[in-house]
């Protein structure tokens, strides 16, 4: 009975040096790779190591906010979409796909697909987009220009907003404007897709957002390139009938 004893006393001992080397080295538990046929969930949060989160796949319901160097922030404008967003190493969101596809009762349409690239710390520099409605569908590639986040941060667009709200209407626009000018707002610089009336255009746009250059082809098959000044009025068009 002794030896019995001393056995167990020694096995006791033995499990407990084990368990306290697991603790103080941080043993994990080996990786395991699971193999599925299929899988159904409600979201998904691929992190790191260290917990941070880097791709979120997510139903309407449990669709996150925004992430900014590690912390999420409210969104309540993305409560109607299902997607996934690009989080980066320190935690800030750099991109993301949403989509959403609706019709009411009284048969109006709200459809949309959005695919980002975000500038670091920054808003949409590249989109694909694809918006529907019971009016109108468009269908696009965007290219933007945005500054860096040191002249421009995501904050300072809010300060923007809540500024130009205070301003009396007739002072609004040069005060965006003037934003423009000092370069601290992002800008389209191309767009290509669709338009309206059911043609389409590739658009060239300055560094201020105005558009330059336009080529279009009209839904009957006209075509002609358009060149507009700063005030965008159309200086010269170049179509298959110009004697140029």
């Amino acid at each position: 009975m002794s030896q019995i004893r001393t056995f167990l006393t020694g096995a006791t001992t033995m499990a407990s040096a084990l368990a306290a080397v697991f603790f103080l080295t941080g043993a994990r538990e080996p990786i395991r790779h699971e193999k599925f046929d299929e899988i159904t969930v409600g979201r998904i949060n691929i992190v790191e190591p260290d917990g941070t989160k880097r791709i979120v796949i997510s139903n309407k319901a449990q669709f996150p906010g925004d992430f900014m160097q590690g912390k999420e922030g409210a969104r309540p404008d993305r409560s109607s979409f299902a997607g996934m967003l690009f989080i980066n190493e320190e935690g800030t969101e750099n991109g993301g796909l949403i989509q959403k596809g609706s019709i009411a009762a009284d048969g109006k349409i709200s459809s949309g697909l959005s695919l980002t690239f975000d500038r670091f710390r920054q808003d949409q520099a590249l989109q694909l987009m694809n918006n529907d409605s019971a009016t109108h569908q468009t269908t696009g590639i965007k290219i933007n220009d945005v500054p860096l986040y040191t002249v421009t941060s995501l904050e300072d667009h809010s300060r923007f907003r809540e500024a130009a709200r205070k301003l009396p209407k007739a002072d609004q626009e040069a005060y965006w404007q003037k934003l423009s000018d000092q370069g601290r707002l992002s800008n389209n610089r191309i767009w290509l897709g669709n338009t309206r009336d059911k043609g389409s255009s590739l658009q060239l746009n300055d560094a201020q957002g105005r558009v330059r250059m336009m080529l279009l082809v009209s839904a009957d098959g006209k075509a002609e390139i358009q060149m507009l000044d700063e005030a965008g009025k159309v200086s010269k068009t170049i179509s298959p009938t110009s004697k140029e």
